[in-house]
């Protein structure tokens, strides 16, 4: 297995190192048959990954000790789902699981993008091998998982036990390398456009859509590994601003950026620059993202140990960094965008500020993140940067992001009179004045809250008005209302998805907002049949119950969860207790409402059976994870096409067939 394993990876770096010379001079002849050979091999590149990856899953399942990446993470306790996802549970594993993602995206580019894109597909082919190059060479070498051992161990250790203490960590890790992953796919087509000097609408169309996938499995990502946070580690929250976390919400407030920018240039041809800059910082950010994750320069729960792949990846970045700023000084004139009467009272300026924000809050959080880092290898003195830093700096930011939201769809596209832009901005006032009084009702009447609950409720009514307009005028042409949302969806999905993901992200600001502010918690040691009160809530600890598993022994608490006197449920909080680890690990038990969150944790238990528990309720906690689907949603939506452009594409198709 070992030696098919290394085979595989051998061929899928033979692939790139060929395929990338022979793309990089096809798109620059613009040799036909050059573009075809350059396709061959980026499938040839995605075959080899596909089956390295089949190859390691093979040995876990079976066990194969002689492979090094099995000895290190293999275990004949470890259950089988767990064993078959243990494949991304350690360095070497998760390098190899970024070389299928890649193969996967090099190969749907060259799939799908077969006819009307010839003259950016060779360089972009050829800038994901040269990516694909740099990534086949750390599996073959510095974090090669198809090493042999000798002698062959009887077993191993198992994964790491937090990667095994919920299922989420099944599916957070591959959504947030599909997310890390594809932004090669718009960083390769920009480069791409840069290299042929054409920013037009044929490159920019495809490249709304290859950004929109990343974004949108980026974006469930970092729900996952916030939700992981909260169900596994037991303190109660689900976002701490650790390094890895911040490593991952870089890249994504970027990539929203540069969609909002790509938007912008389609409609009015302006902010190209933006387009490009936002784009190629994206793909940057998410190598330095990478390289803090599995470097070890950082501690965190997310990160690997030491490794000798950082400084490989620090070059990578200084390469790909110079290339990156030599291309936009040899093609700066291309970035010049076309000639317009916009206006900054206008929707294209609302767009240009909410970039500002979200630029100014990518390096508010890049700062907070590297400056420990650098500090310690210049000065040798270690330097923490935590929570007040980063709320102190970004909520002033989320703010502006939240005012934006509700002021950039109310205002119209280019010029427009000053009745009409007060007309657009006072409408919402009523809803603003009710949001603020809600949150205020609900929660309370610091400032704070009622900001966010005035500026939300502002936002929210600006995305359902023009989010309905289209249906709205169905309806007064005469159609029934189930009809003419029916009509207005199919029309134009692109539209309404983008309303739903700026509800998405309305319902989240406020979710966090409220979740952040007012937690209620108490703690206590009791013994079976004692009591502990939070809120309304009263828990009666039963007894404690020991639960022997094949890779872990278990110890929960019985827990009986009352209020009012009614009996609501039993929650059963847990520590694990898995052989590879010193110290136990928490997992509480959480009851979820519209509401709020009622949440457990176990911190022990003692020989006579009393434990310690910790009760925290915490508000509107699930319309977080509701918030975040919905701009998932939202976003699956955008990347539907609209029913006049499948029809212009079908007409055109016999006509670029016969070309």
């Amino acid at each position: 297995m070992a030696t098919i394993g290394q085979i595989c990876v051998l061929a899928g770096l033979l692939a790139c190192a060929i395929g990338t010379p022979v793309a990089f001079a096809a798109g620059a002849s613009r040799s036909a048959r050059g573009l075809v050979w350059s396709r061959r091999l980026a499938l040839a590149f995605a075959g080899a990954m596909l089956a390295a990856n089949l190859v390691m899953e093979y040995a876990l399942i079976t066990r194969d000790f002689s492979v090094s990446y099995v000895a290190q993470v293999g275990s004949r306790a470890t259950p089988l789902h767990i064993t078959i996802v243990s494949l991304w549970s350690s360095l070497e594993g998760s390098i190899l699981l970024w070389g299928l993602v890649l193969g996967g995206f090099t190969a749907a580019l060259v799939v799908l993008q077969r006819r009307g894109h010839e003259d950016y597909l060779a360089y972009t082919i050829g800038t994901l091998l040269a990516t694909g190059l740099f990534f086949s060479f750390l599996i073959a070498g510095p974090a090669n998982p198809f090493q042999t051992v000798s002698p062959v161990p009887l077993d191993g250790p198992g994964p790491n036990p937090l990667l095994q203490n919920h299922i989420l960590m099944i599916i957070h890790p591959p959504m947030l390398y599909l997310g890390y992953v594809g932004m090669s796919v718009p960083f390769a087509m920009a480069v791409a456009a840069l290299l042929r000097g054409q920013l037009g609408a044929t490159w920019l169309k495809p490249l709304r859509n290859w950004l929109m996938v990343p974004t949108g499995f980026l974006t469930l990502g970092i729900m996952l590994g916030g939700w992981w946070s909260y169900e596994v580690l037991g303190w109660g929250g689900y976002w701490a601003w650790d390094p890895v976390e911040n490593a991952s919400f870089l890249p994504w407030l970027t990539g929203i950026a540069a969609l909002h920018s790509a938007v912008v240039q389609q409609r009015r041809g302006t902010l190209k620059a933006w387009t490009v800059i936002l784009i190629m910082v994206t793909f940057l950010l998410t190598i330095l993202g990478t390289f803090l994750t599995r470097s070890g320069v950082v501690n965190s729960v997310h990160s690997f140990t030491q490794s000798p792949i950082g400084p490989l990846f620090l070059g990578f970045l200084g390469i790909a960094l110079i290339a990156v700023v030599v291309l936009l000084a040899m093609r700066i004139d291309t970035l010049v965008s076309e000639p317009a009467e916009d206006a900054i009272v206008a929707r294209e300026g609302a767009f240009l500020i909410n970039n500002l924000l979200l630029v100014t809050l990518t390096f508010t959080v890049l700062i907070g993140t590297l400056f420990p880092i650098i500090a310690e290898a210049v000065r040798g003195v270690k330097v923490s940067v935590g929570e007040p830093y980063f709320n102190r700096m970004a909520v002033p930011v989320f703010f502006g992001l939240l005012l934006m939201m509700g002021i950039g769809p109310a205002l119209p596209w280019g010029r427009a009179s000053r009745a009409e832009l007060r007309r657009a901005l006072l409408r919402p006032l009523p809803a603003a004045l009710i949001g603020a009084a809600l949150t205020g009702l609900v929660f309370s009447f610091e400032w704070q809250i009622l900001l966010t609950g005035g500026l939300g409720g502002y936002a929210l009514w600006v995305t359902l008005d023009q989010g309905m307009r289209p249906a709205r005028a169905r309806v007064r042409g005469g159609e029934p209302v189930p009809r003419a949302l029916g009509s207005s969806l199919t029309r134009s999905p692109r539209r309404t998805g983008a309303y739903l993901v700026h509800f998405g992200v309305i319902v989240t600001f406020i979710a966090v907002a409220a979740s952040a502010s007012f937690q209620t918690s108490n703690e206590a040691t009791l013994a079976p049949g004692d009591q502990l009160v939070v809120g309304d809530y009263n828990l009666v600890f039963e007894g404690a119950v020991n639960d022997r598993q094949p890779h872990r022994e278990v110890q929960k608490a019985v827990v009986r969860v009352e209020r009012g006197g009614r009996r609501l449920a039993v929650l059963e909080p847990s520590l694990n207790q898995y052989d590879t680890q010193r110290e136990p690990i928490m997992t509480p038990a959480v009851r979820s409402s519209l509401g709020h969150d009622l949440y457990l944790t176990l911190g022990s238990v003692g020989a006579d059976g009393r434990v310690g528990l910790r009760a925290i309720l915490t508000p509107a906690v699930i319309w977080i994870w509701i918030g975040v689907l919905v701009m998932v949603a939202g976003t699956a939506l955008c990347l539907i096409e609209p029913r006049s452009e499948r029809a212009q594409t079908a007409s055109a198709a016999p006509e670029a067939a016969a070309t």
